[in-house]
């Protein structure tokens, strides 16, 4: 069955960051999602082959050439069929190239026109240079991840580049789209990391405010300084992690570590979590990570879970259970999520090579097929049966 967003088109201008994602999460629910590619390649940091770059699954590529006056005209051609644009260039630099927002709006008024950013539109940073360390840094995020007595610790790029990045992005664009709906009118999305991640923090800036947060890392409920949610190494190096938050849980996880609740200090008191700790972990050094597996098995109160690498995670039973990785094209893809009961997103195409369906995508989008050949010969566009430039 079609996904939710059957219909909807999105034009996504190839970057780093959240872009990409946001893409693949509207193309996941079933958007048309027009990737536009550089027609030569660029140095991005890192060169994965298009096949395992997963996130641009569900997408389709044409290559312009956007530094060229006739690449702006044909994407502003193609924008007046467009429901939605995605860029991820620095403030200022759509306009200086031509598709900035009041252009694209003459050719398309209800458009909706997403910027993904680190540090947003405007601001003493707007300009700077930054990637997902840098955007959680300032948000006061990164200080509060990390053991007590040691340096604050990177959180992949999970926290600002995709979900303060773009899964709020997506939400604003949608946000928009069901107004433009109404109204007619498109308008700007300010995708900022800083502010997404800064939303993220809201239930940690109630705890500041109230006097529930700790300023001290690894010193706090959440951050791995309360004994009963944290982890613990096993036996044979691997690692267990413990949730248990609720009293009911808490008397469900030491009743299987071989405890009496009653006995134990006080864990509400913040003075006993040292040795709390030291006890829980002197137990769990007993045993193997898979062997405490097995023993919680069949105790699903006590909020335990085996620490898992990235390449086991989907050997769980629960996780294989609920498919959440999905074999397309002989390559594990993440399941699209959230799920839908009646229309469901799907993984319907791999990731396609810069410039897979320029021919294809120009003409469905109403170009003549003489000015396609022209802009492929003059290197306007790019398509994937020609050689890539250099």
């Amino acid at each position: 069955m079609p996904g939710p967003l059957a219909g909807l088109k999105v034009i996504e201008i190839a970057g780093l960051g959240p872009t990409p994602s946001c893409g693949m999460l509207l193309g996941d629910m079933g958007a048309d999602v027009i990737r536009v590619d550089r027609v030569a390649k660029a140095d991005l940091g890192i060169e994965i082959p298009a096949r395992f770059n997963l996130r641009d699954r569900n997408k389709r590529s044409v290559a312009i050439d956007l530094k060229q006056p006739d690449g702006v005209e044909a994407l502003l051609k193609l924008i007046k069929h467009a429901d939605i644009l995605i860029e991820g260039f620095r403030p200022g630099v759509a306009e200086r190239l031509g598709f900035g927002p009041q252009a694209c709006f003459q050719q398309r008024p209800s458009l909706v026109y997403g910027r993904a950013t680190g540090w947003g539109q405007d601001g003493p940073l707007a300009q700077c240079a930054g990637h997902d360390i840098n955007y959680v840094a300032l948000t006061g995020a990164l200080d509060m991840i990390g053991p007590r007595d040691s340096d604050p610790v990177v959180p992949l790029n999970l926290l600002g580049d995709y979900a303060g990045g773009a899964a709020y992005l997506a939400f604003g664009l949608m946000c928009a789209v069901f107004e433009a709906r109404q109204s007619g009118k498109g308008q700007v999305v300010d995708g900022a990391i800083v502010d997404g991640v800064t939303g993220l923090l809201t239930m940690f800036h109630t705890m500041r405010q109230s006097g529930e947060l700790v300023p001290e890392r690894g010193a706090n409920l959440l951050d791995g300084g309360a004994p009963f949610y944290t982890t613990y190494p096993a036996k044979d190096g691997k690692h267990v992690a413990v949730g248990a938050l609720e009293s009911r849980f808490y008397a469900a996880l030491v009743e299987r570590m071989g405890l009496d609740a009653a006995a134990l200090p006080d864990r509400n008191d913040r003075s006993n979590w040292p040795a709390l700790r030291a006890l829980f972990a002197s137990i769990f050094a007993q045993r193997s990570r898979d062997a405490w597996a097995a023993h919680f098995a069949d105790c699903p109160d006590a909020c335990f879970s085996p620490v898992l690498s990235l390449a086991e995670a989907n050997s769980h039973p629960h996780n294989q259970a609920r498919g959440m990785l999905a074999a397309f094209d002989g390559l594990d893809h993440p399941l699209p999520a959230p799920r839908l009961s009646r229309t469901p997103g799907a993984i319907t195409g791999p990731p396609p090579q810069p410039g897979a369906q320029t021919r294809a995508i120009l003409s469905e989008w109403g170009f003549e097929p003489a000015t396609i050949e022209d802009g492929i010969r003059q290197g306007v566009f790019l398509d994937a049966t020609h050689s890539r430039p250099a």
